[in-house]
């Protein structure tokens, strides 16, 4: 709901409770990410495993690797990414596109730029519950022009899961979530409601603003908020340039989580199990033994 809609408003807004900067790291084949979930400071936020802001250009990237126990999302901010796996699934998003793959029991591919220039999105990991940690792998692509979005009272959203401002996603969530791109012009803010029992926090893409309290500190680009207990999130941009953050919340699962790498799942032995899959071609991972992807050569 935006300024306008009030009325039906939040009675517990959600405050910031903790805030810091994603500083630049490199990751992959010579890629440049800021790691905000995943990091020392928030090594995880059930069921968020990790968040990347991404920033590639060729011939660096993500060659082959794999993944078993949850889901990557990546939502392209600017230039376009090419996927492919080793059961032949191959596709390019540009801007504004999302893949949300889900891993399941195993899947390696490749994300690479397919294009000159910098290339930037975000990446999410979210974690898969123990009894769908071993389901078959799939994907939900959406084009830009699909993902739904609303506009009101200098608030614009691309709802990219969930729902906010009368628009819903078609995504299905295996771990209910809702994520939100937020677009506030100067002088606009916004009203969110987010299911109380669910765990969120912001991700700022560019610009200055006030979250959770209108009295509280400009917070600017980069730094990851989490947010505490409440019914919803409350943001201003009192700035003379534009607010863009993601909103993002999901139900935790609270579950233990056991992450090497690539591998994130319940227990030890389960992880000694995804590395000997892996390593022997076996158990979700059969056709990894004679694949390459075209970008490996």
């Amino acid at each position: 709901m935006s300024g306008s809609d009030r009325s039906i408003g939040l009675n517990r807004p959600r405050l910031v409770t903790k805030k810091f900067l994603a500083k630049p790291q490199h990751e992959g084949d010579g890629a440049v990410v800021r790691r905000s979930i995943g990091r020392s400071e928030l090594k995880y936020l059930d069921p968020f495993l990790m968040m990347d802001e991404f920033s590639v250009s060729p011939p660096a990237g993500f060659p082959d690797h794999p993944h078993r126990g949850f889901e990557t999302v990546t939502y392209m901010l600017q230039g376009a990414f090419t996927h492919q796996d080793f059961s032949g699934h191959k596709g390019t998003i540009h801007t504004g596109d999302v893949q949300w793959m889900t891993a399941g029991r195993g899947i390696i591919h490749s994300e690479m730029p397919a294009g000159e220039g910098t290339q930037r999105g975000l990446q999410l990991w979210i974690n898969l519950s123990s009894n769908e940690k071993m389901i078959e792998p799939g994907y939900q692509e959406v084009i830009s022009q699909d993902i739904p979005r609303a506009e009101r009272d200098g608030v614009e959203v691309h709802v990219i899961a969930g729902e906010a401002m009368g628009a819903q996603s078609p995504v299905y969530t295996r771990t209910p979530t809702m994520y939100l791109d937020f677009t506030l012009k100067p002088r606009a803010q916004m009203h969110q409601s987010i299911p109380e029992s669910w765990n969120s926090f912001v991700y700022i893409i560019e610009g200055e603003g006030v979250f959770g309290s209108l009295n509280s500190s400009p917070i600017t680009a980069h730094h990851v908020l989490v947010l505490g207990p409440g019914d919803g999130l409350s943001a201003w941009n009192k700035s003379s340039k534009p607010l863009r953050f993601v909103l993002l919340g999901g139900q935790p699962l609270n579950e233990s989580v056991v992450q090497y790498g690539p591998f994130v799942m319940n227990t030890q032995a389960e992880i000694d199990q995804a590395i000997e899959d892996y390593h022997y071609c076996k158990n979700g991972f059969e056709m990894a033994k004679y694949w390459r992807s075209q970008s490996a050569g």
